[in-house]
């Protein structure tokens, strides 16, 4: 096995069974008054946990690398810009980033780079890193420990939402998720390039997992690379499905205690996880070369 290459055998008690899945509609599993119903139960499978701190490492790279191909995909990358990073296993004060200036669409495991929290490459082939990548992900990894990954890039729709100057609101399912757990913030203030910025979106962040960088993007994060990618890509078509509703009429909102119930059903570090599990599949076997 090449060091970038992962299968199911390395991560424990990965087989899903049919036991895994409830049908929250079936009476038997309606859950009790202190209890929100789930529509998956992988408590076997996640988090996912590994026979080394290698292999951990190996399986965060993979996913992340997959992240920016699936990014590159649904038009999420756009020119130099965009960023997305994972705190790594073992030294928790560096992170593997994408380096400066390598299209989404072409980035393989080989290309990544580690970072420290001092802003130096200590590993990979890559000299280049984006100051902005720097100045944001470093402060967020350093502040928010309960952060494993972060995103952020330039997709259209996230972008024009984020000119509004507004939160999501609670008008679908999946919007949902983000209901009272993401943040704006307001102080635009050009290119980032300074860590004191950075210290500013991680103060806002803080326990969310989500910001509207007002005039600028989305921002996601989560315990696991899967939980930010996922994130970020459901947030991307939240911004997309409010700017199309608003555009034909208006919205008709859910329920706050509806918003709130289907939060924790759509919304969890569980639920993020194993929604990027498939498309995680999908770009595995359609690119293959993004393991090299």
């Amino acid at each position: 096995m090449s060091e970038a290459t992962i299968t199911d055998t390395d991560i424990t008690d990965t087989d899903i069974t049919d036991t895994d899945i409830t049908d929250t509609d079936t009476p038997e599993n309606h859950a009790s008054d202190h209890e929100v119903p789930s529509p998956i139960k992988l408590s076997n499978l996640y988090p996912p946990k590994f026979s080394s701190v290698n292999r951990e490492r190996i399986d965060r790279k993979n996913r992340l690398t997959a992240t920016f191909r699936l990014f590159g995909k649904f038009g999420f990358d756009e020119g130099v810009a965009g960023h997305v990073t994972v705190r790594d296993p073992e030294f928790s004060d560096h992170f593997w980033v994408n380096p400066f200036g390598v299209s989404f669409k072409q980035m393989k495991v080989s290309d990544l780079i580690l970072v420290n929290h001092d802003g130096d490459i200590v590993e990979g082939k890559h000299s280049l890193l984006n100051q902005a990548a720097f100045a944001i992900h470093s402060r967020i990894h350093m502040n928010l420990p309960h952060v494993t990954a972060a995103a952020h890039t330039h997709s259209v729709y996230g972008k024009a939402w984020s000119s509004l100057g507004r939160l999501l609101d609670p008008i679908t399912q999946d919007s949902c998720a983000f209901y009272d757990d993401h943040v704006l913030f307001d102080d635009f203030s050009g290119v980032v390039l300074d860590v004191s910025e950075g210290d500013r979106i991680s103060k806002a962040l803080d326990k969310n997992k989500a910001a509207i960088l007002q005039n600028h993007g989305l921002l996601t994060v989560g315990n696991t690379v899967d939980e930010a990618a996922w994130w970020y890509i459901t947030m991307e078509r939240s911004c997309q499905a409010q700017l199309l509703a608003e555009a034909a009429g208006k919205p008709k909102m859910i329920r706050p205690e509806i918003a709130t119930l289907t939060n924790k059903q759509v919304g969890s570090p569980l639920a993020g996880w194993f929604s990027f599990k498939p498309l995680f599949e999908v770009i595995s076997e359609e690119q293959p070369t993004l393991f090299n």
